[in-house]
């Protein structure tokens, strides 16, 4: 299945509409207009193609509620349906609650990490800065966004890409917010270390992972 490359603004009114409580649900695909008055969520409420706010709609099933999670979660990390139910057959084969392992991993991804320490606008300028070599890991250079790192690794950025605007940029960003407690930032050798496993309050992902569990359960 090929990565999804419509408007991006369509995917977040599309859970937003869908969501019971009425809960605006953002997944952060452009960056910091998303926190702004351009967002979509903010100015269109309903969903894509629904003409009418406020519109009824019939009773999802549990099964439709399951589906949805999966695809708000899929979407929030930008991974492939194939890549995303091979995750949770990893995170299956784990011993301990899978639905915890499939976000720890998915958090774990390169890309992930980029965006977390806040030296990418979005996930998907995060993996184009990985898939273009700008990042190394304990030392070497990694352009996999989908590698998994570990506990102790250490992520630094290459010297010359440190001279490019969108890192002067984007470094600046990083200086003015913190990054998660399990990821440390050396702000003088621009370098992030994994210090641990991420936590489940750790995890801002707003997603019912029980749901997806049942959903590939089933």
């Amino acid at each position: 299945m090929s990565r999804y490359t419509g408007p991006v603004c369509r995917l977040c009114r599309r859970e937003t509409a869908a969501s019971k409580t009425g809960e605006k649900i953002k997944l952060f695909l452009k960056g910091d207009r998303c926190l702004s008055r351009k967002c979509a969520v903010e100015r269109r409420g309903t969903a894509p193609g629904q003409k009418t706010a406020g519109k009824s709609r019939s009773k999802v099933s549990e099964f439709g509620r399951q589906l949805r999670e999966k695809q708000k979660m899929r979407r929030y990390y930008g991974v492939h349906e194939t890549q995303f139910k091979n995750y949770f057959r990893e995170a299956a084969r784990v011993p301990g609650q899978t639905g915890r392992t499939f976000l720890q991993l998915l958090e774990r991804r390169l890309d992930n990490i980029v965006y977390r320490l806040n030296l990418a606008a979005s996930r998907a300028q995060a993996r184009q800065l990985v898939t273009h070599r700008h990042f190394r890991v304990n030392g070497r250079v990694v352009n996999v966004p989908s590698h998994i790192v570990k506990p102790g690794d250490v992520l630094s950025i290459g010297d010359r890409s440190l001279k490019s605007p969108v890192f002067e940029s984007n470094l600046e960003v990083a200086r003015n917010r913190r990054p998660p407690d399990w990821l440390e930032w050396n702000e003088q050798d621009r370098s992030a270390k994994v210090l641990q496993l991420p936590a489940r309050e750790h995890i801002d992902t707003p997603v019912d992972e029980q749901l997806i569990v049942e959903y590939y359960s089933r």
